[in-house]
């Protein structure tokens, strides 16, 4: 990703910037009509308008300040309001899935539309003039101040239902989901990515450190790679955007070695405080897990939380069926390599089973519907090597399941999901003519 867009997007991201756009919007807008009123350019008939303001200097100042109080200070207590109610949903959900709720355009339109109609009143109220001070009174502006009020009342009345529903968890969970398809959309291949190259290519290679620190955030591979094939040399990175950079540590080889790679790596990768990058496939990942272990945790104990994400995550992986997954090996002019470390099914599955697995071997639940999950997928995927390392994750919740659960019936039920994975895993849909024990898969296709 090129960096300066990169920046661009992030500034974009910024809370502040869409409703700073929609108040400067405001304040010119309010400049532009007072001037069309001082103009004496409006039609008589205009002013005469029933539809049109037509009230004197005292009740128009009466009328914007009103306005602007009024405003602003709903604007102050609805955004008190949704604080508090964020923290509540941070206690259940995670902290990390507020970004969600600060990234969500509507919250954002709302608060701009509110202090919005809170600056054009202001910028209208300082041209009124009574008649000792010079008679002005901006019929025209004051209109359009009337119907900004009653914008921000409909702006209210949409908050309120916005934001009841976004604090459901079922939206949370349905809003990261589309976020993990979304990436999984972008990274996918349908032809299989060329191979990384031999651990030999680079012993003869040069090792780089990097004295920075914090998530490797984005790549310029396009200009990394231009720079390694006018330098002809080779570069292998040992971190991938979504990595934690540790300062003094090796970040990369070269080979040949050559002057300026550490400039290089440094002008054209991005660090940040922060895991998020459009690149990183396992951050939204993260983010499910993240709701279905804190649902799993003896203060919330929502079992069915947890099951919905892991519903989700099965979604993803059926996404995934019959697509590759980048080798992250990007090859230049005169057989110049950057390879950057990808991630694979292997750590992808890891990442979505391992930390739900471990905190629900308690709940036979959520331990039968993590292998009804597992057995959906492997309805949808033929890939010997994946169904593996599915089956490998089956193994594990049926060994915790049988170390945990003492009561022989759930064990049993726990067991029966096991099998028929097997059975899917090794027969593929026919074992579903035999008489399959999975309860039903239809959310996977």
């Amino acid at each position: 990703m090129n960096l300066f867009h990169r920046f661009f997007e992030r500034v974009a991201d910024k809370f502040w910037v869409l409703p700073g756009l929609i108040t400067a919007t405001g304040i010119v807008a309010a400049e532009l009509l007072v001037e069309l009123d001082r103009s004496g350019r409006l039609p008589r008939g205009w002013i005469e308008n029933a539809w049109v303001y037509s009230g004197g200097a005292t009740g128009a100042r009466t009328l914007l300040g009103a306005v602007a109080s009024s405003t602003i200070g709903v604007a102050g207590t609805v955004f008190s309001i949704t604080i508090a109610a964020l923290s509540l949903a941070a206690g259940q959900m995670g902290p990390r899935l507020l970004r969600n709720f600060t990234h969500d355009r509507g919250n954002q339109v709302t608060l701009g539309v509110f202090l919005g109609t809170f600056s054009y009143a202001l910028m209208v109220l300082r041209s009124v003039r009574t008649a000792a001070e010079g008679e002005f009174i901006p019929h025209l502006s004051l209109s359009v101040g009337i119907l900004l009020a009653f914008l921000s009342v409909a702006t209210l009345v949409y908050f309120v239902g916005h934001m009841a529903g976004r604090i459901n968890v079922d939206t949370v969970i349905e809003l990261v989901s589309r976020d993990v398809h979304a990436a999984i959309d972008r990274i996918a291949l349908d032809e299989a990515p060329p191979p990384l190259p031999a651990d030999r290519h680079w012993a003869a290679g040069r090792l780089i450190a990097d004295e920075r620190r914090g998530y490797l955030q984005a790549i310029d591979h396009e200009r990394l790679l231009a720079w390694a094939v006018e330098r002809a040399t080779s570069i292998r990175l040992f971190v991938r955007p979504g990595d934690y950079v540790f300062p003094g540590t090796s970040f990369a080889v070269v080979m040949p070695p050559c002057d300026g790679i550490e400039d290089a790596i440094v002008r054209h990768t991005s660090l940040g405080p922060a895991r998020v990058s459009a690149a990183d496939l396992e951050f939204p990942v993260r983010q499910l897990v993240e709701v279905a272990v804190r649902a799993l945790s003896p203060g919330i104990n929502d079992p069915h939380t947890a099951m919905s994400a892991l519903e989700r995550l099965g979604a993803a992986l059926c996404d995934l069926a019959w697509k590759h997954l980048p080798s992250g090996v990007l090859r230049g002019d005169a057989g110049r390599l950057l390879v950057v470390p990808a991630v694979d099914y292997d750590g992808l599955c890891d990442a979505m089973f391992h930390m739900i697995r471990q905190n629900a071997a308690g709940s036979a639940a959520v331990s039968m519907r993590m292998l009804e999950v597992m057995t959906a997928v492997a309805d949808r995927e033929r890939d010997p090597k994946r169904l593996a390392a599915l089956g490998r994750h089956a193994d594990l919740v049926l060994a915790d399941a049988a170390r945990v659960i003492e009561t022989h019936a759930d064990l049993d039920d726990v067991r029966k999901r096991h099998e028929a994975f097997n059975d899917m895993r090794l027969s593929g849909p026919a074992s579903r003519l035999a008489g399959s024990r999975l309860s039903s898969s239809s959310w996977c296709r």
